[in-house]
């Protein structure tokens, strides 16, 4: 496996962990967000991700990470009681978003740690390639 194909794997893990990342920053900043219907609310989203093959004729096949979607969850938005609320609707209900906040500080948390190990491997392999080119100069 050359030198860019890592580059290109870990680059492509590290891009759609990026991608994760701000999907849960998006989450958690709207995880207080309370609408006045459940078709205006605010659900959390996650990304799809898939694998792509490359170099299938290759000896070494490698595969890079694909973000295919960021979809919207599918669970009813949480709806309370609070008809003082500014927002209540006609019968007084709020919908408050579907967003669990211990849920996205632990995908947070995962999607940290895999960047920072695709951000190893990548310096890993650079340091790989500096050591090679000092036993060319010997």
């Amino acid at each position: 496996m050359s030198f860019s194909t890592i580059y290109d794997i870990a680059g492509s893990a590290m891009s759609a962990q990026t991608i994760r990342l701000n999907t849960v920053a998006s989450n958690l900043a709207n995880a207080d967000v309370v609408s006045g219907s459940d078709k205006t609310g605010y659900h959390a989203k996650r990304p799809v991700f898939s694998t792509v093959m490359t170099d299938m004729d290759s000896q070494v096949p490698g595969a890079k990470v694909q973000v295919d979607d960021v979809i919207e969850s599918t669970e009813p938005l949480r709806r309370r009681y609070e008809p003082n609320h500014p927002k209540a609707n006609d019968e007084g209900y709020v919908f408050h978003s579907t967003v669990n906040v211990v849920e996205e500080m632990a995908d947070m948390m995962a999607a940290s740690r895999n960047f920072e190990t695709n951000v190893n491997v990548m310096s890993r392999a650079r340091s790989m390639q500096q050591s090679i080119l000092r036993l060319g100069q010997s």
